[in-house]
């Protein structure tokens, strides 16, 4: 019986793409909840987090062969997930749109966020953000990712990644403060 827990990545990659299931599930399982935590805060709702991260999931398994670098599969999910987050963005922009002209007013019932005063303010510190300071950092805190590694994702220059990081991060501890 294979060992699918003390695989290292590049084994699991090559046994996914020939078709294994289960040694994709040990490359999702171990990757689940940075993805989880980048589709919150990037969504800002937890159904549509578990809803981007579901489809992300779905489309990397359809599209294993695709990846080209296996020491990449990291990156490659995110990049998946960061565009389904984006697409629920769009679909939720829609929506309220729509309710809104229907005369409901917009306002829907979200869900409710924990009501901890610290974990509100830093949420209302990276809404502050525009929206590629926030994948900037989503990335860099949730990912784990180096500023060369977000730049090649987001088709920035290393440099140009590492100012916004900064800018970014210096107005959220003033939001803070």
């Amino acid at each position: 019986m294979y060992d699918y827990e003390n695989s290292p990545e590049p084994e699991l990659i090559r046994r996914a793409k020939r078709g294994d299931v289960k040694a994709f599930s040990r490359l999702y399982a171990r990757i689940y909840k940075d993805l989880y935590k980048f589709a919150l805060y990037m969504t800002r709702h937890p159904q549509d987090a578990e809803d981007a991260v579901s489809e992300a999931i779905i489309s990397a398994y359809e599209n294993i062969s695709d990846l080209k670098k296996e020491n990449s599969f990291k990156s490659w999910m995110f990049m998946i997930l960061n565009n389904q987050c984006k697409k629920v963005l769009r679909i939720g922009q829609k929506e309220k749109r729509q309710l809104t002209y229907q005369g409901e007013g917009g306002s829907e019932d979200r869900g409710h966020e924990p009501d901890y005063a610290q974990w509100h303010d830093v949420r209302r510190a990276f809404e502050m953000l525009d929206e590629e300071e926030q994948r900037i950092i989503a990335f860099s805190v949730f990912g784990g990712y180096q500023s060369s590694e977000i730049a090649q994702m987001l088709g920035k220059n290393a440099a140009t990644v590492r100012s916004r990081k900064s800018r970014a991060l210096e107005k959220m501890r003033n939001a803070l403060m």
